[in-house]
């Protein structure tokens, strides 16, 4: 039996396998999350909730709880991912690509990718470097991967620019990859996106939890499912009545770093500074009381939907926690143990 068979609240790990799998599958990237918030939408509504959307695309879950001070907790995860935008129409037939977020050039290199036109026509490609054949270019692997030196081969008969533009695609189009998520039998879960896809099944973990157990959490929660977290803004405006936020993202894996890809991470301090004190607390003796396991990191290249809300002017305090992934912002893995828990710690602090 596994360890996530054995702890604390039960929170149905089918459910939440079967809800990532359809998230990871569903390209978002920051600026072009309508078809995700639809999925969301949908699973919401299966589960007799209803989705507020804010005017920028946010979504917002309002669970009713059973205190009337009016202080509510917020939850949020984002559901916008990686991607790029085609910045330029080559000579050749080629895409030249500018990122959407932050990530290394060398970790989508040789990727498929699909690019979205604005009429909604698709087309497959692969994201390749300038000089992408050793047997022609003697340079090919020193040649520097950066924006200037990458992009996208069309699936498609091209060889100008001409040809490219009557396909429909043109500079502003999105492009998305292709996340090859693999939900494998022994727990492994190893996807691009799980930044912050996996926060987000865990979110809708709890919301199942709570509607199968019929419990009412301690004090109104709102859950919200940010659309521009990659690009800094997803949650800088929240709800007037919001007094706490959990931030729910990936915790990073690396040196000096002590959470592991089956632990959930607690961080203390990111790139926007410390965390609030007494809820980072309580999260880990709360960890500690129901057996999860756990780590208390720092972040200091990082940052969450808590750090923007509070840069946005927001009087609240605010924790981060979030199932630990590996290899964040290139090809990410993370185990079931980690998202099912911290559903699990989530529920804990919740009720």
């Amino acid at each position: 039996m596994t360890q996530s068979e054995t702890v604390g609240y039960q929170v149905n790990a089918r459910y939440v396998e079967d809800i990532l799998h359809k998230l990871l599958n569903t390209p978002s990237p920051s600026g072009y999350c309508m078809n995700i918030m639809k999925v969301v939408e949908e699973e919401a509504a299966k589960l007799g909730y209803a989705v507020e959307r804010t005017p920028k695309g946010n979504g917002i879950i309002t669970v009713p709880g059973a205190a009337t001070d009016g202080e509510t907790l917020a939850l949020t995860a984002h559901v916008d991912t990686l991607g790029a935008m085609v910045r330029a129409v080559k000579s050749n037939g080629m895409l030249r690509i500018t990122p959407i977020g932050g990530y290394a050039m060398q970790t989508i290199e040789g990727e498929y990718c699909t690019i979205h036109t604005r009429d909604g026509r698709t087309y497959e490609g692969t994201v390749l470097s300038t000089k992408p054949s050793v047997h022609v270019y003697p340079d090919a692997r020193e040649w520097k991967r950066e924006e200037a030196n990458m992009e996208i081969r069309i699936d498609e008969d091209v060889a100008s620019k001409e040809d490219v533009l009557k396909l429909g695609i043109s500079v502003g189009d999105i492009v998305s990859w292709d996340p090859r998520a693999r939900l494998l039998p022994n727990g492994w879960v190893k996807s691009r996106h799980l930044d912050d896809k996996a926060s987000v099944a865990a979110l809708f973990g709890v919301l199942e939890w709570l509607k199968r157990e019929g419990k009412t959490p301690a004090r109104t929660v709102k859950i919200i499912l940010s659309t521009y977290e990659e690009v800094g803004h997803g949650a800088s405006s929240i709800p007037a009545d919001v007094t706490e936020m959990i931030a729910v993202d990936m915790g990073a894996l690396g040196d000096d770093l002590s959470a592991t890809e089956k632990d959930v991470s607690i961080c203390a301090k990111d790139s926007s500074g410390p965390y609030d004190y007494g809820m980072t607390s309580k999260l880990i003796e709360l960890a500690k009381r129901e057996n999860l396991p756990h780590a208390v990191d720092i972040y200091p290249q990082y940052g969450s939907d808590a750090s923007a809300a509070l840069r946005g002017g927001s009087n609240i305090r605010a924790a981060l926690i979030g199932p630990g992934v590996h290899a964040s912002h290139g090809m990410e893995r993370t185990h079931r143990d980690a998202i099912l828990n911290t559903a699990r710690l989530l529920l804990a602090y919740i009720l």
